[in-house]
């Protein structure tokens, strides 16, 4: 029976050469991406700034809804086509996206770091990345086994097989899926499917290829519960990340408690936080719970 470790736990991603946080501060954040500074919005940072001038690039500027709206302002030259970063031997294209992001999350680095010392042992491992995006964490994955990356949009799958190219990696056992990651979840149960990881990412709200719309506190149960069926006791781990909702790890820790209870291994919740350059202080980003059963 998998054992529900209550104290909350904090995984901080430190920066590396192609990234990092610079300074956080006033609801916002200062981050390096290459050569590259930018600005965006951060309401958990509460605090003040240490630094009085942020030189920056270019500022994303949100809009007067909560959905997400807003416009990138550039004070200095940037290619709008996107330059080359990389963590470890994983390259990828950043880029100012309409959606404030920058083609990729830093804050899941030491969640990529966690899972392939899951599969550390293992180059057959069968995984899955669900809300795959632009496919950082599939590469991360694909040096373990195949990897199966699931994502709605078409421009994001384009993406990552493009990231894939460029990381000289595109002969890796990928299967890239344009799909709805509920529905595919559940074919890939009554397949008769098993896999020995799984990560996802859901957004709060979101639709499928066919309309379909997801809505994370109605839907994320459902899915979880396929993906369980998708695990068995040889697996090695099941990690999710939920962001920008008004919901406690502690929620996600219950209902993950409640579908794996017939398996072993641990389930372990808390936050996710990037920690900063200089002085260390700790900025949270996301929430979320692991399944892991290291065998």
């Amino acid at each position: 029976m998998a054992q529900l470790v209550s104290q909350p736990l904090v995984l901080a991603g430190e920066g590396w050469q192609d990234y990092g946080l610079v300074d956080s501060g006033h609801g916002r954040k200062l981050e390096r991406y290459g050569d590259y500074r930018f600005v965006r919005p951060e309401p958990q940072a509460m605090w003040t700034p240490r630094r009085a001038d942020w030189d920056a690039h270019g500022e994303f500027v949100p809009g007067s809804d909560e959905d997400g709206g807003g416009r990138w302002h550039f004070d200095k030259p940037v290619p709008r086509e996107g330059w080359p970063l990389a963590w470890n031997e994983v390259a990828f294209t950043a880029q100012c996206t309409p959606f404030r992001h920058l083609g990729f999350f830093p804050d899941m680095a030491p969640v990529w770091d966690w899972m392939r010392a899951m599969l550390a042992d293992r180059t057959d491992a069968s995984t899955m990345n669900l809300f795959g995006y632009t496919g950082v964490g599939t590469m991360a994955l694909s040096a373990h086994g195949p990897v199966t990356h699931v994502d709605a949009s078409k421009k994001s799958v384009a993406q990552a097989r493009e990231n894939a190219t460029l990381a000289g990696l595109q002969d890796r056992p990928v299967r890239w899926m344009i799909d709805d990651a509920a529905k595919f979840a559940a074919r890939e149960v009554r397949r008769g499917k098993r896999y020995d990881g799984i990560i996802l990412d859901p957004p709060k709200f979101g639709r499928g290829p066919g309309g379909e719309t997801w809505r994370l506190e109605e839907n994320l149960p459902a899915l979880l519960a396929d993906c369980r069926r998708l695990l068995d006791s040889e697996s090695r781990f099941l990690f999710l990340t939920v962001y920008a909702v008004r919901m406690s790890s502690l929620a996600l820790a219950g209902l993950m408690n409640e579908l794996f209870a017939e398996l072993p291994g641990t389930i372990e919740h808390g936050d996710l936080a990037v920690r900063e350059d200089e002085g260390g202080r700790l900025l949270p980003t996301a929430i979320f719970a692991r399944w892991s059963n290291p065998g």
